[in-house]
């Protein structure tokens, strides 16, 4: 009895020890990848960015590649402006303008998975004091509504707030959501005391027209912005024009880059306006 007795405890302990050691080896692996980074170089700026895992990785290593019409724009930009980067996701874009060109950098990013690679970004680059987080959706006016997500990862995108479709306008497949506060363009410039953007950058899967819409006043005073479209929405597409327009900018360019042809993204292209 007394011998059964110890080789059961004995299996309790070992079973405890076992689990016990894969949670702390996931431990140190979680803390391992949160303090995994990489350097970019573009041109002449040195970048280093977050990567915990194979998307932030991929992002980092397709940094020149994936969307070069968006970092011509960039290095086009005046030095030390103001630039609202709307969907700046883990903040690369922000990260460039900020060091390219010197800009007071204002990166919109309202998912809670995103903000955490975001803020590690900017200090990384040791740029805390030049980019200001700003951690709540845009939309066309102040309201608190669902943040609904299709993605728990790192670096994740296509989120939508307070709507149900996605990037092409087609529903989307929500796995998250939670409940927060949406200020208009408008509303973060006049309510907030965010400074007027001389240039902004926006690329928010979906929402580009609603938010447009909520930021008459500050499109007046912008110079150029870089927006990201899909032809095949066409609500999007017709009522971001003609937002746009209304407030003196015209098109110059529309491009994506080869990485995006016959993907899921073939019909969204970044277009430049300017006035």
């Amino acid at each position: 009895m007394k011998k059964n007795l110890i080789v059961i405890l004995q299996r309790i302990f070992e079973t405890f020890l076992r689990f016990y050691l894969i949670e702390r080896v996931a431990d140190v692996l979680l803390k391992v990848c949160l303090n995994r980074n990489m350097s970019v170089r573009h041109g002449n700026i040195d970048l280093r960015f977050s990567i915990p895992n194979l998307l932030n990785k991929s992002r980092a290593a397709t940094f020149s590649s994936k969307e070069p019409e968006t970092l011509r724009w960039i290095d086009s930009l005046s030095r030390r402006s103001t630039f609202w980067d709307i969907g700046a996701n883990v903040g690369l874009y922000s990260c460039y303008a900020a060091k390219a060109r010197d800009c007071r950098v204002y990166a919109f990013e309202p998912s809670v998975f995103n903000l955490e690679i975001l803020a590690r970004n900017v200090n990384l680059n040791g740029l805390s004091d030049q980019v200001t987080l700003f951690p709540l959706p845009l939309c066309r006016k102040m309201e608190v509504q669902s943040l609904n997500m299709t993605s728990m990862e790192w670096g994740g995108a296509l989120s939508t707030f307070g709507e149900d479709f996605g990037h092409d306008g087609k529903r989307m497949n929500k796995i998250f959501s939670f409940q927060t506060l949406g200020v208009s363009m408008d509303d973060a410039a006049s309510n907030l005391a965010i400074p007027l953007p001389d240039y902004v950058k926006m690329d928010v899967d979906g929402l580009e027209h609603l938010i447009l819409q909520g930021g008459i006043d500050v499109l007046n005073h912008v110079k150029g912005i870089l927006i990201e479209i899909n032809d095949g929405f066409l609500e999007q597409a017709e009522v971001s024009a003609a937002s746009l327009k209304q407030a003196g900018f015209r098109l110059v360019e529309k491009a994506h880059s080869e990485l995006v042809h016959n993907s899921a993204f073939s019909s969204a292209f970044n277009q430049i306006w300017e006035k």
